[in-house]
């Protein structure tokens, strides 16, 4: 998957806009649209999608460290952002866009920096305007690092 390098790369708004949310999020996967540079820089990519889902694999590095030596909940709380808000993004019908009101996050322990993790959100409602999901990050071996819940705005920006 491409990952966006300069304002350029990233769709514009017609583009996202012609597409229900669910195929801009396998468009996205597919590399036919570049992926969002906060990956780049947060060491995280989508790996999968599916109606009411999506899910993101990634791990923390050094440079996501807080200053004593262990992953920063930034980390933690923007790839949970990244799986929840997406799966929401894969209910979104064409001509509507979304937008994160709130989370919440919960670490249940330290992810030790090297690991790789897999972000998992799933959507447990998705309204005309509001979505809900929640979202896990595990460990390869499924042990469980921390836990999210979202609510996101669905915007219809133009009529289907």
């Amino acid at each position: 998957m491409p990952i966006a390098q300069s304002p350029a790369d990233l769709p514009d708004r017609q583009t996202v806009l012609s597409m229900s949310g669910l195929q801009f999020m396998q468009a996205v996967l597919a590399g036919e649209l570049s992926g969002p540079p906060i990956a780049q820089g947060m060491n995280f990519l989508l790996h999968a999608v599916a109606p009411g889902r999506a899910e993101f694999r990634g791990t923390p590095e050094f440079a996501h460290l807080n200053p004593v030596g262990g992953v920063h909940g930034g980390w933690y709380g923007t790839i949970l952002d990244s799986c929840m808000a997406c799966a929401v993004m894969t209910t979104v019908p064409k001509g509507s866009v979304y937008t994160t009101l709130e989370y919440k996050i919960n670490i249940v322990r330290a992810i030790p920096p090297g690991t790789p993790v897999i972000a998992t959100g799933v959507v447990d409602h998705a309204g005309r305007s509001t979505g809900v999901s929640t979202g896990r990050i595990e460990g390869l071996d499924g042990k469980l690092y921390a836990t999210g819940s979202t609510t996101c705005l669905i915007m219809q920006i133009e009529k289907p």
